[in-house]
Formats: structure tokens, sequence, C-alpha cells
């Protein structure tokens, strides 16, 4: 039985050599982003997420935590801190997960199939038990807003401050600030 650090550097390096992007800033394997875009033919289809990942020291044998970083209209999935409200992850979460799993499986079926009766976002919840189709469009409106990577959306970075910049911009050697003239 391997060791919990050496699973845990085996399954972040098959999430990195999945089709993932995995972003590990200070080269620290126990906190990364990972970018995640919404199921095929769902109302999600088209976003991109930053989901963060934590891996406590007991990783594999305790659960990982999984929170999105920009925001996502979702009943089971907290709209100010990103927490998902998941039970395979946080009740029923086994060392025969890994990683890929979450990814792959976890998440785009929590997307696929929300669940109103236990939810983390009242308000998408009453929604979607009231009024689908306006709950539908509300999330395409979040995908839109928050989860396209286009460059060209406002996007809350992880500072709170909104980007609304058209990711254009311009620029020349002779322009560069602080540059001396000789």
């Amino acid at each position: 039985m391997s060791s919990p650090s050496k699973r845990r550097e085996m399954d972040v390096m098959k999430l990195m050599m999945s089709d993932y992007i995995v972003d590990t800033p200070n080269d620290r394997l126990n906190e990364f982003n990972v970018e995640f875009h919404g199921p095929k033919e769902s109302v999600y289809e088209g976003g991109v997420w930053k989901v963060r990942v934590e891996l406590p020291d007991a990783y594999p044998y305790k659960s990982p935590s999984i929170g999105f970083v920009n925001k996502i209209f979702h009943p089971n999935v907290d709209e100010l801190s990103g927490s998902v409200c998941l039970d395979v992850i946080n009740q029923s979460w086994s060392p025969m997960f890994d990683l890929l799993n979450i990814f792959e499986v976890f998440l785009p079926q929590l997307l696929l199939y929300p669940n109103p009766s236990d939810p983390l976002n009242g308000d998408a919840a009453s929604l979607m038990m009231k009024d689908k189709k306006e709950y539908e469009e509300k999330v395409k409106e979040y995908c839109e807003r928050y989860a396209k990577n286009n460059g060209k959306s406002t996007v809350e970075d992880e500072s709170g401050e909104e980007d609304i910049s058209d990711g254009n911009y311009s620029s020349s050697d002779d322009e560069i600030p602080g540059r001396a003239e000789l």
C-alpha cells in the first residue's frame, strides 16, 4: 500500500497528464486550481470554471475540498464561497476514488442533475423548482458573465475586482514606460 503523499502526487500527476489545465500556485500539490468545462448538451455547456482543490494530509483517506472560484448558478453550489454540496465528496468518499473521478464524473453529474431538495443556493433551488425555463436562462446568464474564457466578458478575479477590459491593447517599443531615450 502506498503512502498518502505518494498517492496524492500520483493523482495530481494523472490529472495534469489528462486534458485538464492544472495551475499549482507555489508548486504545492495539496492546493491547486483546475480548469473545468461545463458538460456538453447542458445549460452549462460553453462555461469554463476555475475549480479550487485542496487535498488534506490524509488524502485519499479523507476527501478533498472542492470549490468553484468563479461564480456559478446552481442549487448545490454556494454562490459566495463556491463550496460544493455533493454527497460522494462530502459524505461517502472512498480511497478508491481519485481526482479524475471528480472532474470526469462527479462534477459533470452535479451540473447535469442538480438536487434542489438539498441546496446550498436557496435562490437557485427555488427558481429551479418554480420555473425551470427561467432557472436555465439565469444559468446561461451566469455562464456568459462569469464563465466565458474569451477575454471579453466581465469576470471577477480572486480579489473580487472586476476586469472589464476587452482583452485588446496595443503597444510599441517607443511607448515603454521608463525607457530612456538615447
